[in-house]
């Protein structure tokens, strides 16, 4: 397995990974990554109880990988104390996210915490 710092640095630099070969946008937090799916928001990939393989490419040219690293993925379950301090951050990070995106996200959509393994 890669070095954790170069996992978390690798990763926090990067807004959109791959995992299991789909370009995702995430937020790296506290020493693992999260990332809003499902409903009207981007596809997931994989779910909660998977295990998953995140790709982290260069910024500057996408072309070169810096870290591949897996992951154990679960769910961050509305209204949960990790839910609240994870999804303002997530919204923050959100690409013209649509008033009401939160609130949205806790009835259509599932947050994943990928940690590594």
């Amino acid at each position: 397995m890669p070095s954790p710092t170069l996992i978390a640095e690798a990763t926090r630099r990067s807004g959109a990974v791959w995992v299991e070969g789909s370009l995702v946008w995430q937020l790296w937090h506290d020493g693992a990554m999260y990332l809003v799916g499902g409903g009207p928001e981007q596809p997931l990939p994989v779910g909660a109880g998977d295990r998953a393989r995140v790709v982290v490419r260069s910024k500057a040219s996408q072309a070169g990988v810096v870290v591949e690293w897996e992951a154990s993925v679960t769910a961050v379950v509305p209204g949960s104390e990790l839910w609240a301090e994870v999804v303002p951050l997530l919204a923050a990070e959100r690409l013209n996210a649509p008033p009401g995106a939160v609130d949205r996200w806790a009835t259509e959509c599932v947050v994943l915490r990928f940690s590594p393994t």
